[in-house]
């Protein structure tokens, strides 16, 4: 049987009282006229993501079919950045504490994602994701967001994350690596 697969994506922007229509929105738009269902939000602080998710985590009655939790947001080595606000990867994890079980949290290439295997453990560990994964190219003139949108798709028709690599570089291999696709699960 078929279980459709959801994709909640999170955006920084810079000021959630005006929000305004970005790329990652449009993308989204593109992979629901093939049939992917996505849930938009934005925030411009750490109260609002934690808002956004509890949102999603305690009241949204389709969590359970939610795969992938898209964060795209600026950041630095492993922090994202909120405003002029940097929160660590271990502050997110903890913020999800064990209310990601079997979701993929995947960030967009304006955070570059480089842990150590410890790290990254702990990330899984505290925050119960089945996997995290993003890029080792940070750029924001350089868009992930059409091999996101692939690596989406690529979860929709497989299960199992080594073959969901392998169908991405088959079908992607100089983007995979010029971008530095990584995933730790």
């Amino acid at each position: 049987m078929y279980l459709e697969k959801y994709i909640f994506c999170l955006e920084a922007i810079p000021d959630s009282e005006n929000p305004i229509e970005t790329q990652t929105l449009k993308g989204l738009e593109q992979i629901a006229v093939k049939g992917i269902s996505s849930i938009y939000n934005y925030c411009d602080t750490i109260e609002e993501l934690e808002e956004r998710l509890g949102t999603l985590v305690y009241d949204d009655a389709h969590f359970e079919e939610y795969e992938i939790i898209y964060l795209v947001m600026e950041g630095a080595e492993n922090n994202i950045q909120l405003n002029d606000y940097y929160y660590s990867l271990q502050e997110i994890a903890e913020l999800f504490e064990g209310k990601m079980k079997g979701k993929i949290i995947h960030f967009a290439n304006s955070k570059p994602l480089d842990l150590k295997l410890d790290e990254a453990q702990y990330f899984l560990d505290v925050s119960g994701a089945r996997a995290v994964s993003g890029y080792g190219l940070d750029s924001v003139s350089v868009s992930s967001l059409p091999l996101d949108l692939l690596f989406f798709e690529a979860c929709q028709e497989e299960h199992d994350l080594k073959s969901v690599v392998e169908l991405l570089h088959k079908s992607n291999y100089i983007a995979c690596k010029a971008l530095d696709f990584r995933l730790y699960y």
